[in-house]
């Protein structure tokens, strides 16, 4: 089995989702005057982990847009299953449904089968976060195979503050070729 893998600075693809808005955005892309964006990937409605995660991550987005990095989340789940979602959230930033399989694995993040139908009805991606930088290229990377490890958001959003004031290069680039 072999699974796709980002190289640091690696131009990032781009997806196009809707939100239940009925607006399509190019998620790869920051809007409002921003020049950076931030991708988190979550697993969907079912996941009591991610509503938390999607709710502290909600705290720090005054502090992201501070640094001018816009903010966006996305799942496999459908339309419906986002609607029932949000209600759960006290998120203010824009939440996107229905991520492929494809498109999923473009991003190189892990994909489950759901346990039972009991949890969801289709195949979802584990967590991933996507920090794009003004280049469009990816400087920021994290991804895991389960719901239990997920960037701890004060180092996150410390550590972008610290890229983004000190003209920090993108890290990782070495090169096994």
């Amino acid at each position: 089995m072999s699974t796709f893998k980002f190289e640091a600075g690696a131009v990032f693809p781009s997806i196009t989702k809707s939100d239940l808005g009925g607006n399509s955005r190019d998620l790869s892309k920051p809007l409002d005057g921003k020049d950076w964006q931030m991708l988190v990937v979550y697993r969907g409605r079912h996941c009591p982990l991610c509503s938390r995660f999607l709710n502290e991550l909600n705290t720090y987005k005054s502090r992201l847009a501070d640094l001018n990095i816009d903010l966006v989340a996305v799942s496999a789940d459908s339309k419906e299953q986002l609607e029932s979602h949000i209600t759960k959230l006290e998120v203010s930033f824009p939440l996107f449904y229905g991520l492929s399989v494809e498109e999923m694995k473009s991003l190189g993040v892990y994909i489950s089968h759901p346990r039972s139908e009991k949890e969801t009805d289709h195949p979802f991606a584990e967590p991933g976060l996507f920090v794009i930088n003004e280049s469009g290229t990816l400087q920021v990377v994290d991804i895991s195979n389960n719901p239990f490890v997920r960037p701890d958001l004060e180092k996150l959003v410390s550590g972008l503050e610290w890229i983004r004031n000190h003209d920090y290069p993108i890290r990782g680039t070495y090169s096994y070729s």
